[in-house]
């Protein structure tokens, strides 16, 4: 199985980049042999949408799972959708993350299919839940329209 890591380095001993999106490379590392490729991560410099990038490039590479420390909402939709699991504040080198990721003990870090990734990640962000949606008072339209104006009601000509 290949799986794509947000890394600083082009080797299993580099770092985690927190930054998934403006990570500075990923590693596509498939699990059963520990073989990878490290991939400039191009999409880092751009203004916006890198994380999408990001999210695109790990997807065309075949990766069935994410690991990172941080990923925004959007690329996080992006890879739900193609059915890609998000595993997020990891840290440390590539290879013990990977190690961690086989281990049968943490399968509960997983994102789940039952919901959307950015739910699992940031569980304090539902949309719109407990924002209010009471009616406040908005006036009642009441005012008696007594504005002097500048202009004369009187038609041309008069």
């Amino acid at each position: 199985m290949k799986i794509a890591v947000s890394s600083n380095g082009k080797d299993l001993n580099s770092q985690i980049d927190p930054r998934f999106g403006r990570c500075e490379y990923f590693l596509i590392v498939n699990t059963d042999d520990m073989s990878f490729e490290a991939i400039e991560n191009k999409g880092a410099s751009l203004s916006g949408g890198a994380g999408i990038e990001a999210a695109l490039l790990a997807i065309s590479k075949g990766a069935k799972a994410v690991i990172t420390g941080n990923c925004g909402p959007k690329a996080a939709q992006t890879l739900s959708s193609a059915g890609v699991d998000l595993l997020v504040d990891y840290a440390g080198t590539v290879k013990d993350a990977i190690e961690k990721y086989k281990s049968p003990d943490l399968t509960s870090t997983k994102n789940t299919k039952s919901e959307p990734a950015e739910y699992i990640q940031r569980p304090s962000f539902g949309r719109g839940l407990g924002m209010g949606a009471g009616k406040g008072s908005g006036g009642g339209g009441r005012g008696m329209g007594r504005g002097g104006g500048g202009r004369s009601n009187r038609g041309p000509g008069s």
